[in-house]
């Protein structure tokens, strides 16, 4: 989907991306063309697949990039907020008692939060007493929502992003009806990804900038041996922000040649542009 804009962006606006990159270190090359493309001067990331003390922060750093928040394991998970300019607070958050490396935060200096947050695939099947992976999606996001609500706050400039992992409406699917019983676009996930949404009021960026029907994918799997005749996509990745900066929301980005660079995630980068203010 090429950028849609709302009104004219500025110097003074503020780019994100958000982007599971599915190994960081295997995606250094996509990474410095999401910067090509876009210029974002915040970009967070899911899926780090590495250690903390071996991410590659200095790769990053010189794609002007020094400033980071890392959370991460070897082998899977891992969440960074990346930017050119300084963060403040920088911290790992854990879930369901479990330091998994799934979400960091950051304030930029003019006071805006940002959120990196990779939530749970939920395994295969949509029912929590058979399925534990599945039980620990909802609590994740029953945790979090409680958390955010706990923290509401009318002037309070929130930005967030990352992989949630739940395309929720019938525009963010291929095929709503061959997917509401497939984990990712189940009604239960689909009520407990709104029940986040309101615990702050929450906008939803792409939405709001490109509304439903139109549909919008940031993900297609890999089993798909051309993945654009298929065009099976889903709308996993997110960018939402707290009321104070909706009106500012400016343009938003869904990068998806990223999906034909060589060895991609299959994932591509989505990138919002908004008022400060």
């Amino acid at each position: 989907m090429p950028g849609r804009s709302a009104r004219e962006t500025t110097i003074a606006d503020l780019r994100i991306s958000t982007w599971n990159v599915n190994s960081i270190r295997r995606r250094l090359d996509g990474l410095a063309a999401l910067v090509a493309a876009h210029a974002p001067d915040v970009i967070c990331l899911q899926e780090t697949k590495v250690a903390a003390e071996a991410f590659p922060r200095e790769a990053c750093a010189d794609l002007g990039y020094p400033h980071q928040v890392i959370a991460g394991f070897k082998g899977r998970n891992g969440v960074a907020i990346l930017a050119r300019e300084a963060l403040a607070d920088g911290t790992g958050h854990d879930w369901c008692d479990r330091a998994d490396g799934r979400h960091v935060a950051a304030r930029l200096g003019d006071g805006i939060e940002v959120h990196s947050l990779y939530v749970p695939a939920g395994g295969d099947e949509p029912d929590p007493e058979r399925n534990p992976r599945f039980a620990h999606k909802l609590r994740f996001l029953a945790e979090l929502t409680n958390w955010f609500a706990a923290r509401k706050a009318p002037l309070n400039r929130f930005v967030l992003t990352g992989d949630l992992n739940i395309a929720p409406l019938e525009a963010d699917v291929w095929n709503h009806a061959a997917l509401v019983k497939v984990v990712s676009h189940t009604p239960v996930e689909v009520a407990a990804l709104a029940r986040l949404e309101a615990s702050h009021d929450w906008t939803d960026a792409v939405r709001r900038l490109v509304p439903a029907p139109e549909k919008v994918y940031s993900w297609w799997s890999y089993r798909a041996r051309d993945w654009r005749l298929a065009n099976r996509g889903r709308r996993l990745d997110h960018v939402w922000v707290t009321p104070a900066l909706a009106e500012g929301l400016a343009a938003v980005a869904v990068l998806t040649e990223a999906r034909d660079w060589e060895g991609p995630s299959d994932h591509v980068p989505v990138t919002v542009t908004m008022a400060r203010s």
